[in-house]
């Protein structure tokens, strides 16, 4: 690719993150290629990514290849394939629409990172997509038509079991969590056993140093415990403190991705969470406001609300995940060329 050469990218809007789409055809076959490729065009590293198209936040920095989801690092030149993003992937069967890869909804997605399907339903047809609606989400200013996301084969997208260490609950540098993964790696934890509340302001919690160590060394202890190994240079497993909830939800929960603090809360790590509440002995499940056979489960997190569907065959050993469920929003931002910056 020469220096002046051009990539064709389409920037959207999907759930309450945003990112760069492109065709797997549009960038380099070799995966070193492509991330560096990547890197540039999202101008990583540096914590500004004033000379790219990233948005200087792990949230809005981030490339999706029909679906592989590649996390680019902000102040690091790291590209990981290790998650999913279920926010980006509301956005990933308008594109396939879009490019004409699919010709209406519904779209079947399979979820390379994981090896995991969901099947995307939204308004359009004959090859248009229909962004005006009248559904909102938490976190995204207005309304937008729905995208409905049904995941199937999510229980242990990363780590290969719901529950990776074997246990429900295990004890980690002091501190009783649960390891859980129905489609993102999350360690659950009660925000008491970290001496905090759990209802802290997202500034309360970036300014709190203490804390920020302590979640690091639980996301390193976490990662080998998980057989994730090594993750020091990876977003996961995310970090998920537990309170009681403070405004009518089932749970109120402060997640980390893996230090900085999520202003919302992922799709998947909101459905990893409820399936934790659902699991007798797990970490903090006492705080939550569960009923018998409940299946929706209202997350609160720092900028509102996020539903999730969860159901469980708890007669299985170790349950099963039957299903899950979310309903996103999703927009086209721009489509057009984007131009890396030279090597």
């Amino acid at each position: 690719m020469g220096a002046g050469d051009g990539v064709r990218c389409m920037l959207m809007r999907g759930g309450t993150s945003k990112g760069a789409y492109f065709l797997a055809e549009d960038l380099p076959a070799d995966p070193a290629e492509r991330d560096d490729l990547l890197l540039r065009i999202l101008g990583s590293p540096d914590a500004r990514q004033i000379d790219g198209i990233g948005g200087a936040h792990p949230l809005t920095s981030n490339a999706d290849v029909d679906y592989l989801f590649l996390q680019v690092g902000v102040g690091q030149a790291t590209v990981s394939d290790r998650q999913n993003c279920g926010n980006l992937l509301a956005g990933v069967g308008p594109f396939a629409v879009e490019r004409g890869l699919a010709a209406a909804s519904p779209v079947r997605i399979h979820m390379v990172n994981s090896g995991s399907v969901a099947t995307a339903t939204f308004p359009g047809a004959d090859g248009v997509v229909d962004y005006d609606g009248d559904t909102a989400i938490a976190g995204v200013p207005g309304t937008a038509a729905a995208v409905v996301l049904d995941f199937a084969g999510t229980e242990g997208s990363a780590t290969g079991a719901l529950l990776p260490t074997g246990h429900v609950a295990d004890v980690l540098e002091g501190v009783t969590v649960t390891c859980i993964d129905n489609g993102m790696p999350v360690v659950v934890v009660p925000a008491a056993e970290l001496g905090r509340t759990g209802h802290e302001t997202v500034a309360e919690l970036e300014a709190d140093a203490e804390l920020a160590r302590k979640v690091r060394a639980l996301q390193l202890a976490a990662g080998r415990l998980m057989g994730l190994g090594d993750v020091s240079a990876a977003s996961v497993p995310k970090i998920s403190l537990l309170a009681a909830p403070a405004d009518g939800g089932t749970i109120c929960t402060r997640t980390f991705i893996p230090v900085r603090v999520h202003d919302a809360i992922g799709v998947l790590g909101a459905v990893s969470v409820a399936t934790a509440l659902l699991l007798d002995g797990a970490a903090g499940a006492c705080l939550a406001v569960v009923k018998p056979g409940q299946r929706r489960f209202d997350v609160e997190h720092p900028t509102g609300h996020l539903e999730v569907e969860v159901e469980l065959d708890q007669a299985s050993q170790p349950p099963a995940v039957l299903r899950s469920g979310v309903v996103r929003t999703a927009r086209k931002l721009f489509d057009g060329t984007v131009f890396p910056r030279r090597y």
